[in-house]
């Protein structure tokens, strides 16, 4: 596992960049829209998404502030993913 540098209160370094996985989600009416994948612990990360994922904490109330610009529309939680997912990565 691979552990973003970030400040004392687990948040993202500023001047750092945070890889953003963004997943397709089908909404009403047949768009899709993105959102992002938040996991409330290493190990539900870890059986989501398999053992080489780079991860940082981010304080919840921070979670809006860090994902803007992202393209994110919404934040989903703890998911269980389908095998063989593969989700779009964004520098932000």
């Amino acid at each position: 596992m691979t552990k973003v540098p970030q400040n004392p209160d687990g948040s993202p370094l500023r001047d750092g960049n945070v890889d953003v996985m963004l997943v397709p989600v089908a909404a009403e009416g047949g768009q899709e829209r993105l959102v992002a994948l938040a996991f409330t612990s290493v190990p539900l990360l870890v059986e989501a998404l398999g053992q080489e994922q780079a991860w940082v904490i981010v304080p919840t109330e921070a979670m809006e502030r860090t994902l803007t610009g992202s393209g994110a529309q919404a934040i989903l939680v703890d998911p269980q993913l389908a095998e063989g997912f593969a989700g779009e990565q964004t520098d932000d």
